[in-house]
């Protein structure tokens, strides 16, 4: 099935979850042409309109953290970093952390540059670095598309290309209101619930490790990182994903690749002053 279907999709969602009639019908309209270019890659521009439906669909359920705005600066001005020393400085848009106000640890992103942190996994992390792997984990998982490819595996997504002749002619408004519905509860369970395959998070350690090193951090602290989770997934129900390898399969394949970063100058105390500084201000 096309990728362009999925695009036409989700850029009208979000309208037709509020009943917008001509935009669906006119995206089901175009489907049928769609579905024969079946060789089209996912650019960033349609990666953003992607995620950010799935993002609209995020905050629907969880409640944004406003009450620290120099804490999401703070946050954003990290990711700025990685990003300008990553391979892929410019995504369509740029890149945006969010933090939810959630106690659950937990951090995920959307295919259009959009980083959610819950206010769980924030309070777990004691260093900038700690944070800088956070962050750089979910870059790694943006720029590999491992989200989109996610998406082109949904079920719904496959049902539709296949069926193709009978939305089209078929299937009243109300029908395919509730399809688009699916489509994107299906999405996001995909990307949220299920997770990433361990294939895929093997992938987004190793270029955080990268992206980590090129900005100066250390690439260690995705480690330290990992051994929090690790800590905490005996004592309470995880919030990784299922899908997810165990946090010692994450730390032992980390660990095999630290050789290449045996070099790495640790800067971190010059980075100290500014984190506790910021906790402090968020905190007040």
């Amino acid at each position: 099935m096309g990728k362009s279907i999925v695009i036409i999709i989700l850029l009208i969602t979000a309208s037709s979850l509020t009943a917008q009639v001509n935009n669906i019908s006119d995206a089901l309209a175009r489907m049928e042409s769609a579905i024969d270019n079946s060789q089209e890659e996912f650019s960033k521009r349609d990666s953003y309109y992607l995620g950010r439906t799935v993002a609209a669909h995020i905050l629907y359920h969880f409640r944004l953290c406003m009450e620290k705005p120099a804490l999401t600066n703070y946050l954003n001005l990290i990711c700025k970093t990685l990003a300008i020393n990553s391979a892929a400085p410019d995504w369509y848009n740029g890149y945006y952390v969010m933090v939810l106000d959630t106690p659950a640890p937990n951090a995920f992103s959307t295919p259009g540059g959009h980083i959610f942190i819950t206010r769980g996994l924030l309070d777990l992390a004691s260093s900038e670095d700690m944070l800088a792997t956070i962050i750089a984990h979910e870059l790694a998982h943006i720029q590999l598309q491992h989200g989109t490819a996610e998406i082109m595996n949904t079920r719904t997504v496959q049902r539709l290309g296949q069926e193709q002749q009978r939305i089209l002619q078929n299937l009243s408004i109300e029908t395919q209101q509730q399809l688009f519905s699916e489509l994107v509860n299906e999405i996001v369970d995909s990307l949220f619930s299920r997770g990433y395959s361990q294939l895929q998070e093997f992938e987004a350690d190793s270029l955080a490790l990268n992206i980590l090193a090129s900005a100066g951090y250390n690439p260690g602290s995705l480690i330290e990182t990992l051994r929090i989770f690790e800590s905490i997934q005996g004592n309470q129900t995880s919030s990784l994903n299922a899908t997810h390898p165990l946090p010692s399969q994450r730390i032992a394949n980390i660990e095999r690749q630290m050789q290449a970063y045996r070099s790495f100058s640790n800067t971190s105390i010059t980075r100290r002053n500014r984190f506790n500084n910021i906790l402090e201000r968020s905190s007040n």
